[in-house]
């Protein structure tokens, strides 16, 4: 009786080992569908594809069907499948930053800023979110606001040239040419002849 059992548990452990693999390769066929239609500008399609193997515990499946839903223009539909990743992984910065496309496409702003604060929240010093979070209060004109987030990115990439230049312009539209011109001299080190940079220095020369 005892070999019988353990006879019947070593058939159901392999039957449910061959179904794991059956479900893997289906997945993988569709999701490489998913990807050639996806480059082809087929988005319907490629979220058909994937709809056919659509499981709702699936991370991966709700990430790329937020992404194609938002690339179709269906940016209502885009959302909820953004939400369902967060759901299943709590601590997902990706999908953080894939819920804002369908957000900002909607000119939701205020639930891209509050995206951003939760990435923050989560990692204080990611670049991303800080750089965007000071454009969002740069195209508001809280320059003091935005060049906070830009001085904790040129704490950390001092030579990178979207930091200098936003910075640079941040601190033009303050008031504080001494360090707007330094940032613009320092733009055309890393752009040489920049037309942001040039135009910069010249309105303070």
């Amino acid at each position: 009786m005892e070999i019988l059992k353990k006879i019947i548990f070593l058939l159901l452990f392999i039957i449910a080992i061959n179904s794991f693999s059956q479900n893997d390769e289906k997945m993988q066929k569709a999701f490489s569908e998913s990807y050639k239609l996806e480059q082809d500008g087929e988005y319907a399609e490629a979220i058909n594809v994937l709809k056919d193997v659509y499981n709702q515990d699936s991370y991966e499946i709700n990430l790329r069907l937020g992404w194609l839903h938002y690339l179709s223009g269906l940016f209502n539909e885009s959302t909820p499948y953004y939400q369902r990743c967060i759901q299943l992984i709590p601590l997902s910065i990706e999908a953080r930053f894939g819920i804002v496309n369908p957000a900002a496409a909607m000119g939701n702003w205020t639930q891209v800023e509050n995206t951003y604060n939760d990435i923050l929240a989560m990692d204080s010093e990611n670049y991303t979110a800080n750089y965007r979070l000071g454009l969002i209060y740069y195209g508001k004109g809280d320059y003091k606001t935005a060049a906070k987030y830009f001085e904790k990115l040129l704490n950390h990439y001092p030579f990178d040239y979207d930091s200098i230049i936003m910075s640079a312009w941040t601190y033009f539209k303050m008031g504080e040419m001494r360090k707007a011109k330094v940032l613009f001299n320092k733009a055309l080190l890393n752009q040489p002849n920049n037309k942001s940079a040039v135009e910069g220095l010249s309105l303070i020369q």
